[in-house]
């Protein structure tokens, strides 16, 4: 008995030294970017390279911000990924709503077709979608950065698999007292849906913060950049890259999607356990 006990243990503690040195090599390098965007340019390239910022330079963050059209860049993303995620979350609902709760002649042909989406790269509709937005007059405008990504299958697959636990009752209880189907789906559905609509405004605005490839092809002028494409070409000089000038600038990038993480993650969590993805 003993002997079991100490085997359990021993698996135990091996366990525990696998989880904290996985998180320690998670957490490392984000650490390393905090400090060098605290360290003055020739700490950065001091050797051999030193954790704890010394002196102490809080001044880049001042001096990234002060790079023009930094600031409008970071106003950018905000405006491309916040309106993006939003009308996703909406679209997405709306349609996961009504595959979920509502039969009408080819739904499950409808919603297969949907998904086989998911399976058609990127870059097969990037020409596509450049062309009709030129037809359209949107290019370098945040209609070409926001609506044709508004369209998410996978958005509208995790609402639908979230939505199939919701009991029909409640909604033909609501009907019965005469509640409107759009009534429906803003009082009841999407309080009770809150999880996964969670997961999916997280995932989205993240993909989209971080966006790099599609602004690129549809904006031109500095002053449309995103916080991504700023990155790519401020803090640097013909020579050389000014390093803590861009870790600064990669930490204020990193800071609102880290924040949105913080505020939603409990429901973020429980939203990927209940719709079944954790698999």
């Amino acid at each position: 008995m003993n002997r079991k006990i100490g085997v359990v243990s021993i698996w135990h503690g091996l366990l525990y030294i696998i989880v904290i040195s996985g998180a320690i090599t998670m957490i490392f390098p984000l650490l390393w970017l905090l400090s060098t965007s605290f360290k003055t340019y020739d700490k950065t390239l001091h050797w051999p390279p030193e954790l704890i910022p010394n002196p102490f330079y809080p001044r880049n963050y001042a001096d990234v911000l002060s790079i023009p059209l930094f600031a409008r860049a970071i106003l950018n993303s905000a405006i491309y990924a916040i309106f993006g995620m939003l009308g996703t979350v909406f679209l997405a609902s709306l349609a996961g709503f009504a595959f979920a709760k509502y039969e009408f002649p080819g739904k499950n042909l409808l919603f297969f077709l949907i998904l086989s989406t998911l399976m058609i790269p990127g870059q097969v509709t990037l020409i596509p979608n450049f062309l009709i937005l030129k037809t359209l007059g949107w290019l370098n405008t945040f209609l070409a950065l926001i609506v044709p990504g508004l369209g998410a299958p996978f958005g509208i697959f995790l609402i639908r698999q979230f939505a199939l636990g919701i009991p029909s009752e409640l909604f033909d209880s609501a009907r019965v007292d005469g509640a409107s189907e759009f009534r429906i789906y803003w009082q009841i559905f999407l309080p009770l849906c809150i999880p996964a609509i969670s997961t999916l405004a997280v995932l989205e605005f993240l993909g989209r913060w971080n966006d790099l490839f599609w602004p690129i092809i549809v904006t031109r002028t500095p002053e449309m950049r995103t916080v991504q494409m700023a990155l790519t070409l401020v803090c640097r000089t013909l020579y050389d890259i000014i390093w803590n000038q861009l870790a600064a600038g990669m930490v204020l990038a990193f800071l609102p999607v880290f924040i949105l993480f913080v505020i939603f993650q409990k429901y973020f969590v429980e939203g990927i356990a209940l719709t079944g993805l954790k698999g």
